[in-house]
């Protein structure tokens, strides 16, 4: 009975006092942003991920919030259009291969690229550093430095370390995400 009483409270009170987020994901190709819009929908982490060509939406339900994604592909022909999917949302995340070091060095390129729009100013960032239960991942120091991340100014930023497969950190990255919404 208690159960009942407290899932109609919240179904009740998701009818007037329900938020809603609007995010864009992107970052460098096989980083995990898919696998993360996956994640965060379904609960199931796969394996079997085909890569974005351009685009996906998507709208999550989290308890009172509403998050719709744009989930940008990361290959190099696709990262013109990140800017135009930026613009006016709540919240940017940028998820990043934290055992790909090599690919540090673009990931920054392209991340403080974006971030010179005049579009996304103020627009919070959130950086994901995906695949932390690969041995040798960068922790989120190490992604603060390689990114550069202290040098961006005028808009919050936030950093966080997480798996999308064992979905470490993931509540936060939610918490997160939620404080975006209105």
């Amino acid at each position: 009975m208690v159960n009942l009483f407290s899932s109609l409270l919240q179904w009740f009170s998701g009818l007037f006092f329900s938020k809603s987020a609007e995010i864009t994901i992107v970052g460098l190709q096989a980083s995990g942003k898919t696998s993360f819009v996956n994640v965060i929908g379904t609960g199931q982490w796969s394996e079997d991920v085909v890569p974005t060509v351009a685009f996906h939406f998507r709208k999550v339900r989290k308890g009172n919030v509403t998050l719709k994604i744009w989930d940008l592909a990361g290959q190099p022909r696709y990262r013109s259009i990140w800017e135009r999917y930026c613009n006016g949302v709540d919240a940017v995340v940028f998820v990043v291969d934290s055992s790909d070091k090599e690919k540090f060095e673009t990931a920054q390129f392209e991340l403080h690229q974006l971030l010179t729009q005049p579009t996304l100013r103020g627009v919070p960032l959130l950086v994901l550093g995906n695949k932390n239960d690969i041995e040798g991942h960068a922790p989120v120091n190490e992604l603060i430095k390689a990114l550069q991340l202290d040098k961006i100014q005028n808009r919050p930023v936030s950093c966080y370390s997480c798996s999308m497969k064992s979905q470490h950190n993931l509540d936060i990255v939610l918490q997160w995400l939620a404080g975006r919404s209105h």
